[in-house]
């Protein structure tokens, strides 16, 4: 049914009459003949009148404005758009009057219909996030006020309504939604209203059980508020202080609230009821006189100091101000006392309806919070374009809230990607990574996000991070994983390659040597073995020609290898003059433990061990450092300060204890590591002198520091953990 019934022409009429009478409202008659046309041009084009409940979308339009205006306090703002939009279902309606519209309306249109869209979405509904997200795609947060108008006029109408799956659905949109924004922008009359009627609909019984206990008890809950306060009253009076006391039943849905919280009924709910003393008195005097009402109180009554609320030195976030105070009262009942000024009491029961012209209210920081509070403070100015100037204010984009297609919604930093997001759900769903879908449409990883979207993460069972994804990211959380999940790729890839390597060996009856691995790591001209191993890994090395190499290093290092072949003379080029002077009868320092007279060290950085090949560095101090000549620092060593290296060698036997670190990368299983500690333990003259396990992802990684006689001890347990299974490599440091 498209057309007005006569009660409905009725009742728009004395809308209207009040929106004419209200300077602040009084439309334009050009603006107003504009809204009729186009309202006519919907009807005409499809529009529905009626909602589902059954009610004129355009008398609960017009009654939404007013409420907004009276009981919220908006001022200043064109209302036209909100009512076109009450016949706006969906982009053709949107299309149908596009041309016939300003700018200004259009904007404001299409705001509307995608904060509509969102609402559609009940299970996020709950979460702060979304209402974060509901608010910061509204923008102008005039639209968000009138909207909590709007369910306030709709939540009043449809007690009767035989549609009950609509009544729910509007009842939990108006709990989860619209009574935490009016809570948060104090607006508390009416986010108590919202409460209870939402209760009242979702609660039936529940909501009526608590109605006729609270009516049961009306008698003698007001004959004990007044035993109370007598005393109180006299008090009060004798201090010569202006105030005001009244006794203040909780709400139905607070009542319920706590009966669920403390898994109790009606009767076991003690604090029923508060009692609210409201000073008069100038904003100057007004802690002062709170303080000192409070003092009286607990004279006269014994009081809970772990109940005591302070929000007079500190209020809450949303601009609340007042002392709460839990005391026994006659009869040993908990009573809670409220002491507020008038204005403290406006601003609690009105928010932004209260009189602005008290200020002072403290701003909370950061986001919608901050925004929120903006708003409120240039409400309480009365200055009309300061306060026009803040609610349309967007708030600035330093977060964006997405939806997975199962409606959970995720808040990332402002400028993530879909990388971003995969790596927040999950860091194996961000390293498998190949796009995402928004909306039906497929984008590629670095995609930025926008709130609102639905995302959905495309993966790839053969995709592997990258440490390019690094740049694509903003989040420190994606690019932690991204740097974690590629260096285990690399362990991985170069355990898979050392442990070809050491197959290939064994195959052809090659005993492993590490420091003969490490020469052969430098002499390809990598400085890293993970390195080496990487590039083995994606066969960019041949395996062959290493192995002949290696066998060639391998005997160098066993001293079989004959004296080089005779050159002709064409072919030989003078070595450098500093070369020749090494060749010549150069003192070599021979270490021995039982040597006097000189001071020597081994190197922390390389830790060399009886057997391996060394040279002696001489230090400021005059003392020498004894490093391996394939030690890390060897190269820089020489190339800065050769003039302060010393040929060594080693004399008698290893008898003494040197500290090797060795790594160890296996699988991750306890077993593993119980037979590493164990075959340790069984070495004699080794000693396990510290262990440190780390794992992830099914692998572990362990550094063991052993104290050990010689290079041969250290060959032997080396052969011998490798030799256990599970164990991928191991390498001494």
């Amino acid at each position: 049914m498209n057309s007005f019934t006569p009660a409905e022409r009725l009742e728009t009429l004395a809308i209207l009459l009040k929106i004419y009478r209200d300077e602040s409202l009084k439309p334009v008659v050009a603006d107003a003949h504009l809204v009729r046309d186009l309202l006519k041009k919907l009807l005409q084009n499809g529009a529905v009148l009626r909602n589902d409940f059954g009610l004129n979308k355009i008398v609960i339009a017009l009654e939404s404005v007013y409420l907004a205006t009276q009981e919220i306090g908006l001022r200043g703002f064109a209302f036209y758009p909100y009512i076109i939009y009450s016949l706006i279902q969906n982009k053709q309606h949107l299309n149908c009057i596009y041309e016939d519209c300003s700018v200004e309306i259009r904007k404001t249109l299409e705001v509307l219909l995608r904060v509509s869209q969102l609402e559609a979405k009940e299970e996020a509904m709950r979460t702060d996030n979304f209402r974060n997200l509901f608010v910061s795609q509204a923008g102008d947060m005039r639209i968000v006020l009138l909207l909590i108008a709007q369910s306030v006029v709709l939540m009043r109408r449809i007690k009767d309504t035989p549609n009950i799956e609509a009544q729910r659905r509007l009842s939990v949109k108006a709990a989860s939604l619209y009574a935490p924004l009016a809570h948060k922008l104090g607006l508390y009359k009416l986010k108590s209203e919202l409460e209870d009627l939402s209760l009242k609909y979702l609660e039936h019984d529940a909501y009526y059980h608590i109605k006729a206990e609270l009516n049961a008890t009306k008698r003698v809950r007001d004959a004990y508020i007044e035993r109370f306060i007598t005393p109180i009253r006299k008090m009060l009076d004798n201090e010569g202080l202006r105030y005001q006391m009244k006794g203040r039943t909780k709400s139905i849905h607070s009542i319920w609230q706590k009966m669920q919280k403390q898994q109790c009924t009606f009767k076991g709910v003690y604090d029923l009821f508060a009692i609210r003393i409201i000073l008069d008195t100038p904003i100057n005097k007004e802690k002062e006189q709170c303080w000192k009402v409070f003092s009286l109180i607990t004279n006269q009554y014994d009081s809970n100091l772990k109940r005591l609320r302070d929000w007079l030195t500190v209020p809450k976030s949303n601009g609340y101000e007042s002392l709460h105070v839990t005391v026994k009262g006659p009869e040993e009942k908990w009573v809670e006392v409220q002491i507020r000024t008038k204005r403290m009491d406006e601003v609690a029961e009105h928010g932004l309806a209260a009189h602005w012209r008290y200020k002072g209210l403290k701003s909370s920081t950061g986001g919608i919070d901050a925004w929120l509070s903006d708003i409120r403070s240039a409400l309480e100015t009365g200055n009309d374009n300061l306060l026009t100037e803040s609610l349309s204010e967007k708030t600035e984009k330093k977060e964006v809230y997405v939806f997975t297609p199962k409606g959970d919604l995720y808040r990332l930093p402002h400028k993530a990607t879909i990388l971003d997001f995969a790596y927040y759900i999950h860091s194996g769903i961000g390293n498998k990574c190949v796009g995402g879908r928004i909306n039906g449409r497929n984008v590629p990883i670095r995609h930025q996000l926008e709130s609102g979207e639905t995302v959905e993460i495309i993966t790839s069972g053969t995709q592997t991070p990258k440490m390019e994804w690094v740049n694509i990211v903003v989040s420190n959380h994606a690019k932690s994983k991204i740097r974690t999940a590629v260096r285990d790729l690399q362990a991985r890839e170069g355990a898979l390659a050392r442990e070809l390597l050491e197959r290939k060996l064994r195959n052809r009856k090659i005993e492993w040597d590490e420091s003969v691995i490490n020469q052969l790591i430098k002499k390809t001209g990598f400085k890293e073995s993970f390195e080496f191993y990487k590039v083995l890994s994606e066969g960019k090395l041949d395996i062959n020609s290493l192995i002949e190499r290696y066998q060639e290093l391998s005997k160098r290092e066993a001293g079989q290898i004959e004296r080089a072949v005779t050159r002709s003379a064409d072919e030989f080029i003078m070595p450098p003059e500093q070369d020749l002077h090494r060749q010549g009868g150069e003192d070599v320092l021979v270490i021995d433990h039982n040597l006097k007279g000189l001071d020597f060290q081994m190197a922390h950085c390389c830790n060399p061990v009886y057997g391996d090949e060394v040279f002696g560095f001489i230090t400021v101090g005059g003392g020498i450092k004894i490093h391996r000549t394939n030690c890390p620092n060897a190269p820089a060593l020489r190339n800065r300060f050769g003039y302060r290296i010393v040929p060594a060698r080693w004399a008698g036997k290893g008898s003494g204890k040197y500290p090797i670190t060795l790594h160890v990368i296996g699988v991750d299983d306890l077993g593993v590591v119980n037979n590493i500690t164990s075959i340790i333990a069984k070495e004699e003259n080794i000693m396990l002198r510290s262990i440190n396990i780390d794992s992830n992802d099914g692998l572990f990684s362990g550094i063991l520091t052993v104290l050990l006689d010689d290079v041969q001890m250290l060959k032997n347990l080396l052969r011998k953990i490798r030799g256990i299974r599970g164990v991928k490599a191991v390498s001494r440091t």
